[in-house]
This record gives C-alpha cells, sequence and structure tokens, in this order.
C-alpha cells in the first residue's frame, strides 16, 4: 500500500465536511435576511413608548399625542366631568367592560377608565370602536366626544352612550412617571 492510498480516504473525508460546512454557510447566509427583515425596525422600537409632557394641560382641556400610528386622547377633566361620568349606572352602558390595557378585566366605572384615582387623567386611544374614525372631543349628546361618521356618542369617561359602535373607547397602557409625564407603552 503506498503512501498516497493511505491518506485517499482522509481527504475525501475532508472534501465532504468542508463542502458540506460551505454549503451550511452559504444556506444561513441566504436565510438569515430573510429572517432579520422579521424584527422590528428602529421607527416602530421608537414608538414603542413615548413619554408625554402634561403640565401645559389645564382642566377641561385635552391634548392629542399620536402613538403607533394612531391618535391618543389626554383629557384633564373638570370636577364636573369627574362627578358626571361617575353619576352613571353601569348597568345602563353597552359596554360594560373597562376596555382598560391597565386594568384588565374590570368593569366599566368612571375609576377604572381614568389613570388616577381621583379621576382627573383620562387617557384613551382617540379611535372609534365602530370603523376607526377619530371622535370629535368635547361634543355629543353626553358632554364627551361624538363621531361625526356614524353617530355614536361617548361620555366624560369615553364610554360609549349611543350609536353604532360596540365598545367603549380602549385605554392604552399608560402611567405617570412624575407629576408630569405620562408614559404611553
Amino acid at each position: 500500500m503506498s503512501h498516497a492510498e493511505d491518506h485517499a480516504g482522509t481527504r475525501r473525508d475532508f472534501l465532504y465536511y468542508a463542502t458540506g460546512a460551505t454549503g451550511a454557510v452559504t444556506v444561513g447566509a441566504a436565510v438569515w435576511p430573510l429572517v432579520n427583515q422579521m424584527n422590528a425596525s428602529a421607527d416602530v422600537k421608537a414608538l414603542a413608548s413615548i413619554y408625554v409632557d402634561i403640565s401645559g394641560i389645564e382642566p377641561g382641556t385635552q391634548l392629542t399625542v399620536k402613538w403607533r400610528g394612531k391618535p391618543v386622547f389626554i383629557r384633564r377633566r373638570t370636577q364636573e366631568d369627574i362627578d358626571s361620568a361617575r353619576a352613571v349606572d353601569i348597568a345602563t352602558l353597552t359596554d360594560q367592560s373597562s376596555e382598560n390595557a391597565n386594568k384588565p378585566g374590570t368593569d366599566a366605572s368612571d375609576e377604572n377608565r381614568t389613570l388616577d384615582e381621583a379621576g382627573e387623567w383620562l387617557v384613551m386611544m382617540g379611535v372609534c370602536t365602530h370603523l376607526g374614525c377619530v371622535p370629535l372631543g368635547d361634543s355629543g349628546d353626553f358632554g364627551g366626544w361624538f363621531c361625526p361618521c356614524h353617530g355614536s356618542h361617548y361620555d366624560a369617561a369615553g364610554r360609549i352612550r349611543k350609536g353604532p359602535a360596540p365598545r367603549n373607547l380602549d385605554i392604552p397602557i399608560a402611567a405617570f412617571t412624575d407629576e408630569t409625564t405620562i408614559k404611553l407603552g
């Protein structure tokens, strides 16, 4: 047996392994862009949570901010707004769920829809639950919001009271980071 014949098997084995490894690297290089494109882009990550300065909002006024491509209503309610919203009998509501991501599974009482215990701050998605229109603030039959597209009326707590909308306005994940800043998301 010659010396060349002794190493023929190991050369063949080396070629098989080298070819397999090259193929695996090539497949990985081809598949990685397909997998990577499913990751969230930088602009989406940047909008995952935002901080909103609420120091300039006076009682009875509302600030609308854009978060995740949708309007969010941040309303500083007056004592009159709070009292009228808390006087509503929950049994008369179309949607008796709070629709509050911060307090899942709770009823639609005003206390379960506001951001603070006193009920002064109401943070809601500004999208009508009927067909996705943007309701107008300080209007409608119940002193809250009115969607002019199809006639949905929401009260001062963002609960559907009249019209075709099936649910209350949704409450996003939100929290105070300090006395003048709310974090959405």
